[in-house]
């Protein structure tokens, strides 16, 4: 068995220059996944999710001026690194992404059938007929209802629904080795939603291919992931499977994010809880925990020292100070008073 990553990110740092000075959007995320694997990334807008699922394929390059660190190493290459050339040819073939809204993402002036023909012709020594017939073909694999009719026609002649799947089938056209789904469903009712989940988890089982799908609703990374990465203000904060996070939540931020899930049971009168305050300019960072200025649990510590991302229990790792007081004691009045004691 091949126990190699199929995708591995070292201390990935993503810097940009503004008038305010440098600003940084990723701050040191580092994590690996092998084939077949479906990785979650959540997190509050403004986290840094998309801004790191962008870095790895360094589509932020045209924003000028802009600094990467680390690594992302892929099949042994570190795609930092490599030539704009090198670069193309990986984007689209074996690394595809799908983004959250397909209307500004698919060009308007060409039909669906044309932009996917593109992909596969430039990736592939396919004829023009070859790669129309492959069109067909992967518009038909995802659900597209008579995909010899909606091949020819434009991106505002399909619904919302039919888009995304256009998306989908763009980026499966090559069969990637790794799909990064940024949000795919965000802008989708939830039947068309549940379609598309269902149709990625269809094919990532089929073609064997790892997913990244970022996302900010926990509900669908509890129906779809096998494990889960929560960033907070560019970093990730806590890092374990689905199941380990939903029973067993460390970080006093993820604690927040799984209460603040609308429940079917209790009043409709209950509050829904919150999280309180904002996500901080980027350009004002908190000195220490960067969790520090929101977190009930915060004491000097965290205010002045940014805590390491250790390991809590197999599989789990954790960037928080109290993170063994919050195993230990579980509900979170408990922990609210021993911490500030």
């Amino acid at each position: 068995m091949n126990t190699e990553p199929l995708l591995e990110v070292n201390n990935l740092k993503t810097h940009f220059h503004t008038e305010r000075g440098k600003v940084t959007a990723v701050n040191g995320v580092s994590f690996s996944m092998h084939k077949g694997e479906i990785i979650g990334v959540v997190g509050e807008s403004g986290c840094g999710k998309s801004v790191m699922s962008q870095s790895l394929l360094r589509l932020l390059d045209h924003t000028d001026p802009i600094a990467y660190e680390g690594e992302v190493i892929f099949e042994q290459q570190d795609l930092l690194k490599l030539s704009p050339a090198k670069l193309r040819a990986i984007r689209g073939d074996e690394i595809s992404i799908i983004f959250q809204d397909p209307l500004t993402s698919l060009n308007p002036v060409y039909t669906i059938g044309n932009q996917i023909e593109e992909v596969i012709r430039l990736h592939q020594n396919k004829s023009r007929k070859e790669a129309r017939q492959q069109a067909i073909e992967i518009l038909r694999l995802t659900g597209i209802p008579s995909p010899e009719v909606r091949v020819n026609e434009y991106p505002h002649q399909l619904s919302g629904g039919m888009q995304q799947r256009a998306m989908i089938a763009m980026a499966l056209s090559c069969e990637p080795k790794l799909l990064i789904a940024d949000e795919p469903t965000t802008a989708l009712d939830v039947t068309i939603q549940a379609q598309i989940l269902e149709l990625i988890v269809d094919l990532n089982k089929k073609l064997g291919m790892g997913v990244l799908f970022i996302t900010h609703d926990l509900g669908v990374v509890s129906e779809i992931c096998t494990s889960v990465k929560v960033m907070y203000l560019g970093q990730i904060v806590e890092d374990t499977t689905t199941e380990r996070l939903f029973a067993s939540p460390l970080h006093p931020y993820t604690q927040g994010l799984i209460k603040s899930i609308p429940k079917l049971a209790g009043s409709r009168q209950d509050k829904l809880h919150v999280i309180e305050g904002t996500v901080p300019s980027l350009s004002d960072v908190p000195k220490g925990c960067s969790f520090s200025t929101r977190c009930p649990f915060a004491d000097e510590k965290c205010r002045s020292q940014e805590p390491p991302m250790e390991t809590a229990a197999e599989n789990h790792r954790v960037k928080c100070w109290h993170h063994a007081r919050i195993n230990s004691l579980g509900g979170e009045a408990e922990l609210r008073g021993a911490v500030s004691k």
